[in-house]
């Protein structure tokens, strides 16, 4: 018997992407007018993620990856163009920002009270990080004294301490060995499993198959591969 009422089976809303670049445009100026300089960076440059992916952004020396980088994060204000981040992001710069006195211990729980986690959490996540890049040796050890491959580990734990959705990561493995540069990708891997998203800059993709996706910057533009 109809009833005259149809049932309509409900639409699923569709993901919402965890970082959307529109047309940014970046320039940098110096020296003062009339004769000012400016040296253009970005030229419309556009990107996005959704939950779970892991994405490239490529480019030569110089073509403006870690200015874009710093735009999508913040650190720096872009001329024009729009971004949309989740609040819930982790950022690893290309060079580490370290304090030479201090320890890889201290350093976690500098960055976990600035993250707002508490005893347990860190216990955890510390304890995690250590397994999974293999400097657990090194807890106790001041930054003055640690290798540049140490660093470059510490650098990405404190990125990852807070389990973020987003996770941008500025030339991430540069100085890992071989051991440490396979612990990257099962790290990776097991982040995009429980939904994080990865944006991973290099001047070089050896392993394009590990990627969803992959962007050229060229001429300030990012290009789909």
């Amino acid at each position: 018997m109809r009833t005259g009422v149809e049932m309509v089976a409900p639409v699923e809303a569709p993901e919402k992407a965890v970082l959307t670049a529109t047309e940014v445009w970046k320039a940098y100026r110096k020296g003062w007018w009339p004769k000012r300089q400016e040296l253009p960076v970005l030229l419309g440059a556009s990107l996005e993620l959704m939950p779970g992916e892991v994405v490239g952004l490529v480019g030569e020396n110089g073509s403006g990856k870690s200015t874009l980088m710093k735009v999508l994060v913040g650190d720096l204000g872009a001329d024009s163009g729009a971004i949309d981040r989740t609040e819930s992001f982790g950022y690893c710069p290309q060079v580490p920002v370290l304090y030479e006195r201090l320890t890889c211990d201290e350093h976690l729980e500098l960055f976990a009270a600035a993250y707002g986690l508490g005893p347990g959490q860190l216990a955890q996540s510390r304890q995690r990080l250590y397994e999974e890049l293999d400097f657990a040796r090194f807890a106790p050890t001041r930054v003055e004294e640690l290798s540049g491959g140490t660093r470059s580990k510490l650098n990405l734990a404190l990125a990852m301490l807070h389990d973020p959705a987003l996770l941008c990561l500025d030339e991430p493995y540069a100085g890992f060995d071989w051991d440490t540069y396979q612990r990257f990708w099962d790290l990776t891997r097991d982040r995009r499993g429980s939904g994080a998203s990865l944006l991973i800059i290099s001047h070089f993709i050896a392993d394009e198959e590990r990627f969803d996706r992959i962007y050229d910057l060229v001429d300030g533009k990012t290009v789909p591969r």
